[in-house]
């Protein structure tokens, strides 16, 4: 492959809304590092993870921080739902943003996707008190519309909190099964009020969530800020989320001028979790069905620049990479210094020092079999 089929991974790209400008098209996926302190503020071992890091892409997306107690997710989450984190927040900008890369706060709630152990009262809450498809899943207690309203304003606080840390924007994250995903789901808002019953009620908590972030940022923000959102294109339960369903939301987001929607995907080339005949990727259809109404940010299995060249070449203006850069974290540099050939693509078990990766994340990456490749 020649150096010039590089050009369009190393080509800007200015995001539509705040006008923020990238040197190329690659962002760092967020990924969960479960490293950070009991409090809910950064550790030292998870700054020295980002500033490994900080180089390879330009859009650097955290690990997802928690907007209230009730949603962290699991241990060694950090948290964005008190001032108090503030301090902690800026240290994680700081370590991303030293190289010249855009910052960005992933914030989260995790709903019955929470680790129970992880909560004051050991209770989960969602939607509906519908439990999760997994092995011993806890049924969650239905939120109230005063902690429905509540959990809407703590989004737009966490994103307050990004700002005055020096981030340069957020990510809401409603992909992957959490409390957004939750209210949008038939199977896990099974509610009769605004907040849920039919599909345009279901994307009632999404949609003003979005609202409230949108506010915080026009009330707070000084200087150019960008809002993005993250989705799951379909869920595999009866009934779930279907690529319908989320053609009506994707839409429906596409109205509220974001930057970015990034869809979540493991492998970007894979078609349809409920249907095997449908071998088209959602992601494309994603992009089809938006016509360029929103830029899209395209993950899963990305990592040669080969691979991100092909799907760059559909159309899709963004790729991110997650597993890659936990393997290779020079994958930029390399790319801009034509060292392409020597980009990893498999973890080396053997390694963990010279890739500045945190034990709790270490000992996770080896016991997940097949999520990431690994060189022995």
């Amino acid at each position: 492959m020649s150096d010039s089929n590089f050009k369009n991974i190393l080509s800007p790209f200015t995001f539509p809304v705040s006008k923020i400008k990238l040197n190329s098209r690659t962002v760092m996926a967020p990924m969960t590092t479960y490293s950070g302190n009991e409090d809910g503020t950064v550790s030292e071992d998870e700054i020295t993870y980002y500033k490994k890091r900080n180089r390879s892409a330009d859009l650097l997306i955290s690990a997802c921080a928690y907007v209230t107690k009730e949603g962290k997710g699991f241990h060694g989450q950090i948290g964005a739902d008190t001032d108090a984190m503030i301090p902690s927040l800026k240290r994680i900008a700081d370590a991303l943003k030293e190289n010249g890369g855009k910052a960005v706060l992933q914030i989260h709630h995790g709903g019955r996707m929470s680790s129970p152990v992880e909560l004051k009262n050991g209770q989960t809450i969602s939607a509906s008190s519908i439990a999760a498809t997994r092995e011993g899943a806890q049924i969650p207690r239905e939120m109230t519309e005063k902690e429905i309203t509540q959990t809407i304003k703590a989004f737009g606080d966490a994103a307050r909190r990004a700002i005055e840390a020096g981030f340069d924007g957020v990510e809401i994250h409603g992909a992957n099964t959490y409390l957004l995903q939750q209210f949008f789901s038939p199977h896990s808002n099974r509610r009769t009020d605004k907040w849920g019953g039919n599909l345009e009620k279901r994307m009632t908590f999404p949609l003003e969530v979005i609202d409230a972030v949108k506010q915080a940022v026009k009330e707070n923000a000084k200087n150019s800020f960008l809002i993005g959102y993250r989705i799951s294109p379909e869920e595999i339960e009866h009934p779930g989320i279907t690529i319908e369903d989320t053609f009506e939301l994707v839409e429906a987001i596409s109205k509220k001028k974001l930057d970015y929607l990034h869809v979540s995907t493991m492998d970007f080339w894979a078609g349809s979790v409920r249907d095997k005949n449908d071998t088209i990727p959602r992601t494309q259809l994603i992009f089809e069905k938006l016509n360029g109404s929103i830029p899209i940010i395209a993950v899963g299995g990305i990592n040669t620049p080969k691979d991100a060249e092909k799907i760059l070449k559909t159309g899709i203006p963004l790729i991110a990479l997650g597993r890659e850069l936990l393997i290779e974290p020079n994958w930029l540099e390399k790319v801009k210094n034509k060292t392409h050939e020597s980009i990893e693509i498999s973890l080396d078990v053997n390694n963990q020092l010279g890739l500045l990766i945190p034990d709790p994340m270490w000992k996770s990456l080896l016991s997940r079999t097949g999520w990431i490749a690994l060189k022995k």
